[in-house]
């Protein structure tokens, strides 16, 4: 049986300028930082990885690899976000700190029981701060007995190109 997820990973450019985005702007505390030598698999690298914990025990992890070339870019929320969850206070109160401190920030986007605030972390990353409305309780995604039939339908008419 499949749990949930238990961690994200994703390259950073700098973990100090990461640690302040997601610990002292997200408040998400910094539970694990080692540097590596080399990987599980025995190859030889030279990293520091970085873990932070969320509310529901799960986290994103980070790792800085100077030596080894990434192409960070500004990411389109289409290709690659994030979204967190949190109270509604947790949210305005970031989109209000992310606004003071010059951050761009776009929204709210209203996703029906709840809505978000978008920002972008030090890498390039579309961070999604979300937060139900008012007397939306959370609930898991219905599953929808059309889903196979609109992936199919999609599959016969997408428009071809763009890979």
């Amino acid at each position: 049986m499949i749990k949930g997820v238990h961690h994200n990973v994703y390259r950073c450019r700098d973990s100090e300028e990461n640690r302040r985005f997601y610990e002292d702007f997200l408040g998400l505390p910094l539970v694990r930082a080692f540097r590596a030598g080399k990987t599980a698999t025995g190859r030889s690298v030279d990293l520091l990885h970085t873990t932070y914990k969320l509310g529901d025990d799960s986290y994103l992890e980070f790792f800085e690899v100077p030596a080894q070339p990434f192409a960070f870019k500004d990411q389109h929320d289409f290709d690659l976000h994030l979204a967190i969850e949190m109270d509604r206070e947790t949210r305005e109160r970031l989109g209000a700190r992310a606004r003071s401190l010059g951050m761009e920030v776009r929204g709210p986007s209203n996703h029906g029981p709840m809505d978000s605030l978008y920002v972008r972390d030090p890498n390039g990353y579309v961070i999604e701060l979300t937060a139900y409305n008012p007397g939306q309780a959370p609930a898991p995604v219905a599953a929808n007995p059309e889903a196979r039939a609109t992936l199919a339908s999609w599959q016969e008419a997408k428009p071809r190109g763009g890979r």
